[in-house]
């Protein structure tokens, strides 16, 4: 059989900026009035390892302890199991090394899969064939992750019908391939802390990242300003200029950001009420001195290692609130059993094409939990469906599109786990089967 991308989508192989020719567009998708339970865990595809070098064998990255990825991330031959009547035969096509794939397999992550265990938890993949059973996709849609822990650093696989959700094969590939993670957090956190109304500010550290870059795109669809802070850098023109296109509104350095002429800066804009942190340290105590009283700061990374520190005024004078967002533990949130009194009672604020709705409080967990293995959890939701049909729709408008991205084959997966780890790199490694 042969894979192809969608129509008008090609694979170049080299960095890029992708933008590609979006298509048509249509009315935007509504999220629903209640929010609705969201799936637990669910575990790996099945996989047993071969010492065979036989083509037809799936290759895979593999990693049997904890580590430095370059040192213990392996190029492996996988024995592909048989397709049961609730499974479907998938074809990786591409899948994003993420952060968070990094910081899993150091062993440094809220979620740790069981071990032996194949890397990577988002991608996308083309159906080969389906199970008796299967009635939800068919051989030659494409499929995303519905959760983390699938193993998507792989050539194919075989998954339970429940661990994977159907995405247009119309919209670029990189798009399908980095849509659930980074556009849904930052998604999430731009509607679900505060209630932004258009013309309002939102102001976020390390925005040349995949969820910066989703932030900027997704705020200027919902006609919010984005103050945009950059560490400072021999391509920072470059990157600005970058950014700019995206529909970044202001672009800030960190030095920058604690002169003292930002106090005349925000005589013209309007102090954000939003503050998204994925860098923590000095940065994010610079986010909080800018925030408006009553303003919230989620942090949702912490790449400088540092804790984020609040004095005591802002927090009694300026009454700010420090918030988390862990998009694993919001699909928890709203799975069966999850904290739903709360989440169906939020009030929407309405906005052209998007409904919004609010996110109830959650406690992440004190250490990190494994990834169950056995398939007894439930399947992604109409909630969670939807979003990612609203970012899709985004998408098609030309609203949203992938990060900057270089494409790397699976068997260069060194070059590609090393520029991961590099700082000043904006493009996000993508790997290719």
């Amino acid at each position: 059989m042969t894979y192809l991308a969608a129509s008008g989508t090609e694979l170049t192989g080299r960095n890029m900026w992708v933008c590609g020719a979006l298509c048509r567009a249509r009315a935007p998708a509504q999220l629903g009035q209640r929010l609705l339970p969201e799936s637990r865990r669910r575990r790996p595809a099945s996989f047993s390892f071969s010492a065979s070098a036989e083509p037809s064998r799936v290759r895979a990255l593999v990693y049997g302890h904890h580590g430095d990825p370059a040192k213990v991330v392996e190029l492996k031959n996988l024995e592909l199991a048989a397709v049961g009547g609730s499974d479907v035969h998938v074809k990786m096509l591409a899948a994003p090394i993420n952060p968070s794939d990094i910081n899993m397999i150091q062993g440094n992550y809220g979620l740790l899969p069981q071990l032996p265990a194949v890397g990577g938890n988002e991608g996308v993949g083309q159906v080969v064939a389906v199970g008796s059973s299967v009635t939800g996709v068919k051989p030659g849609d494409w499929v995303i992750p519905a959760n983390p822990g699938l193993g998507t650093w792989r050539t194919e696989a075989v998954f339970g019908e429940e661990e994977l959700i159907t995405v247009p094969s119309d919209i670029p590939l990189q798009c399908a391939a980095t849509l659930g993670v980074n556009p849904c957090t930052a998604y999430r956190m731009l509607v679900d802390f505060e209630r932004l109304q258009p013309g309002d500010s939102v102001i976020q550290n390390a925005s040349n990242s995949g969820v910066g870059q989703a932030v900027i795109q997704i705020a200027a669809a919902l006609g919010l300003r984005t103050i945009n802070v950059l560490r400072d850098r021999p391509d920072l023109q470059k990157l600005t200029d970058r950014l700019k296109n995206l529909g970044a509104d202001h672009i800030v350095t960190e030095e920058g950001l604690r002169k003292p002429e930002m106090k005349s800066f925000f005589k013209d804009v309007p102090q954000p009420r939003l503050a998204l942190n994925c860098v923590g340290g000095k940065s994010s105590t610079e986010l909080l001195r800018h925030l408006a009283p009553g303003g919230t700061m989620v942090t949702y990374g912490g790449m400088a290692k540092q804790p984020v520190i609040a004095s005591a005024s802002q927090l009694i004078f300026k009454d700010l609130k420090l918030r988390g967002f862990w998009l694993s533990q919001w699909k928890k949130d709203h799975s069966p059993g999850g904290n739903q009194a709360t989440s169906t009672a939020a009030t929407p604020w309405p906005s052209p094409g998007l409904s919004l709705w609010g996110r109830p409080p959650w406690s992440p967990a004190p250490a990190p939990a494994r990834l169950p293995p056995p398939r007894a959890l439930q399947p992604p939701t109409d909630q969670f469906k939807e979003l990612i049909l609203a970012l899709c729709d985004l998408i098609r408008r030309g609203q949203l599109t992938a990060p900057a991205c270089s494409e790397v084959p699976l068997q260069d997966y060194l070059r590609a786990l090393e520029a991961s780890t590099q700082p000043f790199v904006s493009s996000k490694q993508i790997l290719t089967m």
